[in-house]
């Protein structure tokens, strides 16, 4: 995981735009276990349809479009983002990227990214000697 959280922290993604409007980038937070490497990110108001994740050339792109929100009213004060997102992840080899799962919940974007069976810790069994 130092890996992934160092690139993430020392390269700061751009993306360069083809059109007017709103580019933000939702925060995430990265949990490990034995088995897999989760990635959290709060996404309210997204509708999973309108999420496009992808994996390619060890990257993990989240990309996607939050819909104005109550737009029949004026706003005294909002703190949501509104508009289209961007989130990009250096992935390395420890990663089994073909078992990469995504799910939605409550607004929050849950990421499994599954460790390679090299990686991950294993019990080994001690024989009885005779």
């Amino acid at each position: 995981m130092s890996e992934l959280m160092k690139r993430e922290t020392t390269q700061t993604p751009t993306v360069e735009r083809t059109h007017e409007g709103t580019m933000f980038t939702p925060r995430f937070d990265i949990w490990e276990n034995d088995s897999e490497l989760l990635l959290q990110g709060d996404l309210p108001g997204v509708d999973p349809k309108d999420l496009d994740i992808r994996f390619e050339k060890h990257e993990l792109t989240i990309h996607g479009h939050v819909e104005p929100r109550h737009a029949e009213r004026r706003a005294l004060y909002g703190e949501y983002d509104v508009g289209d997102f961007y989130r990009s992840f250096a992935i390395g080899e420890t990663i089994d990227t073909t078992k990469i799962s995504a799910e939605m919940k409550h607004g929050v974007l849950t990421l499994h990214l599954p460790k390679t069976d090299a990686v991950r810790p294993r019990r080994i069994a001690v024989k009885a000697g005779g």
